[in-house]
């Protein structure tokens, strides 16, 4: 008997059920004797013994469908050797979960944090093989997860809906999108969407040129700009505080996002109304795209064939268009960012569009 267990832990994307779904598929294809267990809403299922046993009739008709139908949660690395408020060791309560349902391995998707409890996992002994999801694709090792592609869509076709009443009523607007460390997913909707300045996490902006662009269209008779920014953008004085520095400047900044700080500094540094759209939590909803659901499907039946050739400790990842396997210790702890050298930051200049550092 072959015994599975599951969970989706972290921030949930399109295709998780879509992988999960590749995972099932390739393994019930090939036998008959397996027992899978999902556990509800990430880690907190699988330490609190929270589970319910599924069958491969749970995993049909869900390609489609968003969201995770084991449900999630976030559970901060940083406190997983912490105990509960009840004393519970939560490491050693996974383990104990774990190995009392005789499990043959543990299948994890998620994003970094979940590969760092998911290699704390694999450290102390038990079998993992994760799965790369976020929407934010920084992910080390692979060169997309899924969840990306599908967050750009939403996100590009947002930017599309913005040119005309930006252009019917010659404003600036700012549209917010999903990014705390890494500027992937601001980076291709920009682009994707004909943004006219991008500002990402790793690219520190100065206020000054932005307003340059601005002005600098408004002189060529164009009617409007519209500014693609990450959640985690940062101005270049900001960038040169410590990190302690800067986390108490923005607990007490006045605005409740970059966005809003940005119209405030833009009103008063050119005569142009500037607006605000964040599509917030949309970026994570609805069906996945088509590419996120070949790609989920793809990652899964991989994670199924080395399961059955019991190959664990590994990430299921996508390197130069091939589906591989790369070592968690690997994976764990470290963030895929945006290099400001890269050559799509160098082309997106070519054509004109403003990082607001140069």
């Amino acid at each position: 008997m072959l015994r599975i267990g599951m969970l989706t832990s972290g921030g949930d994307c399109q295709a998780l059920n879509a992988a999960m779904r590749g995972v099932v598929k390739g393994i019930c294809t090939k036998r008959d004797d397996v027992e899978i267990y999902g556990f509800e809403d990430g880690y907190k299922g699988l330490i609190y013994g929270k589970y319910h046993m599924l069958t491969a009739k749970d995993f049909s008709g869900i390609l489609t469908k968003g969201g995770t139908i084991l449900g999630t949660s976030r559970q901060p690395f940083k406190k997983m050797r912490i105990p509960d408020k009840d004393g519970l060791d939560k490491v050693e309560s996974m383990k104990h979960t774990y190995h009392k349902l005789s499990l043959n391995c543990l299948v994890v998707l998620g994003g970094n944090g979940t590969h760092k409890t998911a290699n704390l996992l694999r450290e102390e002994g038990l079998n993992v093989i994760t799965l790369p999801k976020t929407i934010d694709n920084d992910l080390w090792g692979t060169d997309m997860t899924f969840g990306f592609q599908s967050a750009v869509d939403i996100a590009t076709d947002t930017i599309d809906k913005i040119h005309t009443t930006a252009t019917s009523h010659s404003r600036v607007f700012i549209v917010e999108i999903m990014g705390h460390k890494v500027g992937h997913v601001t980076l291709h909707a920009g682009i994707a969407g004909g943004a006219d300045v991008i500002l990402l996490p790793e690219i520190p902006y100065d206020i000054d040129v932005i307003a340059g662009v601005i002005e600098k269209r408004a002189t060529q008779g164009k009617r409007f700009t519209i500014i693609a920014v990450a959640e985690g953008a940062i101005s270049k004085e900001d960038a040169k505080l410590k990190k302690k520095q800067y986390k108490e400047k923005l607990a007490n900044r006045n605005s409740p996002s970059i966005a809003y700080e940005l119209a405030q500094q833009i009103q008063k540094k050119t005569d142009q109304e500037v607006r605000i759209t964040i599509p917030g939590h949309t970026q994570r909803g609805g069906s996945p795209c088509a590419y996120d659901r070949v790609f989920a499907t793809r990652v899964g039946a991989a994670a199924a064939e080395l399961i059955e050739k019991e190959e664990y400790g590994y990430m299921i990842a996508s390197k130069n268009g091939k589906i591989t396997k790369v070592p968690l210790q690997e994976v764990a702890g470290k963030l895929k960012m945006v290099d400001p050298e890269a050559g799509i930051i160098q082309e997106a200049r070519t054509i004109g569009i403003s990082f607001g550092d140069k």
